[in-house]
């Protein structure tokens, strides 16, 4: 057997780093890497849940770890393999790792997996290139004349870096040259091992959730579903408890998929709290509920329970799209630190109103806003022009909520006769409806906000939404109710907006009037009584770690069954 061995080659691209200067500053050196290579370490039962979700049918494995780290995710692998009943007869891994300073421990976990191979029969043999997978692996799938010679794979197992890749690098005309577009690096390194694994191969990848969904990643996705057959799809409830000792912001899913055109029927779609030993709840659902065959968008929907396809199911209704109502949805065009001359923090003298999220109140702007530390008000001159709308009533949506909002899609109405003024500015953080842009009928506008508002759209909505952005495309893409509908709503709803209960309320028994044969548990009044749960919490005294959903479940699940005094 080969023992595992270094390469010599180092090819750090568009990245250079210097030695630490101390051993004092040695940890926030490493942090500073860290960050700049976009590394967030694997930890081992992370590591142990992805090797479980192979199907691990190789008589001789030849494996791909893509940004290997510290090797953890291999050595994972070659635990579980080793373990087996029926084991291959020979594991190959070829480990890719940037960082010079990872090393020695990448070569040590090989070094342990020959051990363990040793002793379970296994051939093993390893090879650690320290250098630039994406400039190693495009020039693998251009085939060019001095390129390494290409050894088909049969899986990957990889924990690829995060960090966003400008328009004029190197590294993202690399991947243009390969045909790959990409504006992040972990789409960089997905698209590259699609390319060279076999037919047949498997892919386990744990990555942020954000390809699943918006115009950045459309690209990606049309490359990944179509060469690749989806089988499982894991998300981690918590953004943090995964990664503990990393500042993560979205929402991270592992995927298993197999390098074929032919889809399954179904999709196993589990969830955990992402804490070791935490329990895993899943179940499989129907393909098409997680990439709609009549979606242009290609979005990936994460329907973990019942509840959920029941949300898919009552959204199937709505079948019309936003062009059709006459409407289109663009975002803030006012940059505030662009136009930072113009901005005033009170109205005055030829200014108009500047909208910011901080102006939403009751579901319409409220404005000016005395307490906001944001302005008020943006000069209405020549140069400021193109960044102002026409009078006009218009519904505004939130691009970007924090974590602990009840609702990942939060709409209000602009309403000028509360506001007179001939134009108005919208902030960028800030997405609005209008119509060819013009403002809309109030009617119009009071059922848009509504229903965006309802915890049934929250819903779905975050079934292939993992962050707190909502961008203006993922606006464009939903379906939504006819103006005849929106009507109908808007005479139930009177002239205020009802708390929300009351108003998923109307919307149920406008929208879906017809009995359901078997009723089942909704997910919107399932999600308000989570949120009651976890409020309960927070009055009570208990930190963030204690007043999230886990918890919550828990204090909902005991009210349910603590018998009422009589």
């Amino acid at each position: 057997m080969k023992s595992a061995r270094l390469s010599s080659s180092c090819v750090l691209a568009d990245l250079k780093f210097s030695p630490p200067p101390s051993r004092v500053d040695y940890e926030a050196f490493v942090a500073n890497r860290q960050h700049e290579l976009g590394q967030f370490l694997t930890p081992k039962s992370v590591a142990d849940l992805m090797a479980s979700f192979f199907d691990a049918h190789w008589h001789e494995l030849s494996l791909l770890d893509a940004g290997a780290g510290a090797g953890v995710l291999s050595a994972a692998l070659v635990r579980r393999l080793c373990a087996e009943r029926h084991k291959p007869k020979r594991i190959t891994i070829t480990a890719y790792e940037l960082d010079s300073t990872l090393i020695s421990q990448l070569r040590e976990s090989l070094y342990r997996s020959q051990q363990h191979c040793a002793a379970a029969g296994i051939s093993f043999s390893a090879n650690v290139l320290n250098e630039d997978f994406i400039e190693s692996a495009v020039s693998m799938v251009r085939g060019d004349l001095f390129s390494p010679h290409k050894t088909p794979f049969n899986a990957a197992i990889l924990n690829p870096p995060y960090r966003k890749i400008n328009s004029d690098s190197r590294t993202r005309l690399l991947l243009r040259s390969a045909g790959i577009e990409a504006s992040n690096l972990y789409t960089g390194f997905l698209a590259l091992t699609v390319k060279l694994l076999s037919d047949g191969g498997e892919m386990v990848a744990i990555t942020p959730r954000s390809f699943c969904n918006g115009p950045y990643f459309r690209s990606f996705r049309e490359l990944f579903l179509q060469a690749m057959s989806l089988r499982r799809l894991h998300v981690f409830e918590s953004r943090s408890a995964a990664f503990q000792r990393d500042e993560v912001l979205q929402e991270n899913i592992i995927a298993h998929a197999v390098k074929s055109a032919e889809k399954p029927e179904r999709v196993i779609v589990s969830t955990s709290s992402g804490k070791p030993g935490g329990k895993i709840f899943g179940n499989e659902r129907a393909y098409s509920d997680v990439v709609s065959p009549h979606d242009p968008e290609l979005f990936i929907h994460l329907v973990t329970d019942n509840s959920q396809v029941d949300v898919r199911q009552k959204m199937a209704r709505f079948t019309t799209p936003l062009l059709q109502l006459g409407l289109e949805v663009s975002t803030g065009r006012v940059v505030d630190f662009r136009a930072i001359e113009f901005l005033r923090p009170r109205p005055g003298r030829a200014s108009v109103p500047l909208i910011y999220p901080c102006h939403f109140s009751d579901g319409f702007v409220q404005w000016p806003n005395a307490k906001t530390k944001k302005p008020n008000a943006i000069l209405d001159v020549e140069r400021t022009r193109e960044l102002l709308v026409r009078q006009g009533i218009y519904v505004l949506v939130k691009r970007f909520t924090a974590k602990e909002e009840r609702r990942r899609v939060v709409a209000c109405i602009y309403d000028p006769t509360r506001i007179p003024a001939k134009r108005i500015g919208f902030e960028n953080h800030l997405n609005y409806f209008h119509a060819n842009g013009a403002g809309l009928t109030m009617n119009l506008a009071k059922g848009l906000a509504a229903f965006l508002n309802s915890t049934l759209l929250d819903v779905y909505f975050r079934q292939f939404n993992g962050h707190t952005q909502v961008n203006a495309t993922d606006l464009r893409s939903l379906n939504y109710p006819t103006r005849v509908d929106f009507e109908a709503l808007v005479r139930k709803i009177g002239d205020a907006f009802d708390e929300q209960t009351a108003l998923d309320e109307i919307i149920q028994r406008e929208f879906f009037k017809m009995a359901q044969p078997k009723p089942r548990a909704s997910a919107a009044a399932a999600k308000r009584k989570l949120t009651e749960a976890i409020e309960i919490l927070k009055t009570l005294g208990f930190g963030p770690k204690q007043s999230n959903d886990t918890p919550g479940y828990v204090l909902h699940a005991l009210f349910y069954f603590i018998p009422s005094q009589p």
